[in-house]
């Protein structure tokens, strides 16, 4: 029996499997943040793949909070009203759960889409706006420095988390994933190299955690507590003197504490200087560190590719569930092929029931989803 096709529950959420699909950013919503045809196609597929959870890319909990100007975001109306038509379509043809992950880019926003070349956008060029860190310290040293976070600013994101989230719950949205990593705002707090402050924000481990269980608790309290929040971490900088695994687990345990229901563990993003050493599962000892100290669910992440190496993470118990990103869009129909090779099952709409192989004609569960 396939260990990566059993249930598991996160908090009072029970996936159909541990596969998730890691939140990926499009890059792709209009000016205003609002998804259009383009979210609808995009999920829609990724609802179909079988997988147990769909985690949607970073949403913007404000403007300046967006990567790139045309960042999905989640602090209007009508961001609410375009999100909503495309979840009406999700929940119509697919059991998937869906979470969001809430996040504020900081030094990292007003930037540029990977495939316009990534770089930043200054302030006094088109779609440009200045950007808010911890500390005045840019990303890269020819960037524009960032404007440190006052007092009223860090209320401001404190409080803006806490609107997305209440408009997440209006969503009925399964769950929301708070971006603790990949050297955004609150990695950036995190990591002594982008966090110089000398007040309650800055300096001690105590101190650099702040802001991040701040932000935890504010939308633990906005969002229903019967649907989980979690959060994704940089296990590590993957720079001398910087964020580091004694201070993921460090952290983890804090959020436990406040109801956090699971730990995403993912590495890097935060400095231009990161060495990171890559190879297959190459970030799973950092998720089976978190889930052996921490005892929260745990989620792995970062080049599993392939069902045998995701189907021995669980089943080692070096994380309780794995998640995709490039490998899911390379192969949205992945859960498929993995049950296929794994012995399991996997739901699937009827309507493509005809495509399974001959050999595997136990394949697909009936979803009740999609039939006239």
């Amino acid at each position: 029996m396939s260990a990566l096709f059993q249930p598991l529950e996160i908090g009072t959420l029970r996936l159909d499997n541990r596969i998730a699909i890691a939140p990926m950013c499009q890059y792709s919503a209009d000016e205003h943040g609002t998804p259009g045809d383009w979210h609808l196609i995009h999920l829609g597929q990724l609802a179909l793949s079988g997988a147990g959870l769909l985690i949607l890319e970073a949403t913007a909990v404000s403007p300046e909070g967006r990567i790139s100007p045309f960042d999905l975001g989640l602090w209007s109306d009508d961001n609410e009203a375009g999100l909503a038509r495309v979840l009406r379509a999700v929940r119509a043809f697919s059991p998937i759960a869906v979470a969001v992950q809430l996040a504020h880019a900081g030094r990292k926003a007003s930037s540029r889409a990977p495939w316009d070349g990534g770089t930043q956008i200054r302030p006094d060029e088109p779609l440009g706006w200045k950007t808010l860190a911890p500390s005045p310290v840019p990303h890269a040293a020819d960037e524009d420095v960032p404007r440190a976070l006052d007092a009223a600013g860090i209320a401001k994101v404190r409080d803006d988390f806490a609107a997305a989230a209440r408009r997440a719950a209006r969503l009925g949205l399964d769950g929301i994933e708070l971006h603790f990593a990949h050297g955004y705002l609150l990695h950036q707090f995190l990591s002594p190299l982008a966090n110089q402050r000398t007040d309650g924000y800055g300096g001690s481990l105590d101190n650099r955690m702040r802001l991040p269980l701040e932000v935890f608790d504010a939308v633990r309290a906005a969002f229903p507590a019967e649907r989980p929040v979690w959060a994704r971490i940089s296990a590590t900088d993957w720079v001398p003197g910087g964020w580091d695994i004694e201070g993921t687990v460090a952290l983890s345990k804090a959020l436990k504490s406040r109801g956090c229901a699971a730990i995403h563990v993912t590495t890097g993003g935060l400095s231009p200087a990161q060495a990171i050493r890559l190879g297959p599962g190459y970030q799973v000892p950092y998720a089976q560190r978190v889930k052996a100290e921490v005892g929260l669910p745990t989620i792995a992440v970062g080049l599993i590719t392939e069902p045998q190496l995701a189907e021995a993470i669980v089943a080692n118990g070096e994380a309780d569930a794995v998640s995709l990103a490039r490998a899911m869009l390379y192969d949205p129909r992945w859960p498929w092929h993995a049950a296929a090779e794994l012995g399991a099952q996997v739901h699937a709409p009827k309507q493509y029931w005809r495509s399974q192989p001959r050999q595997f004609k136990d394949l697909f569960k009936d979803s009740r989803f999609g039939q006239r």
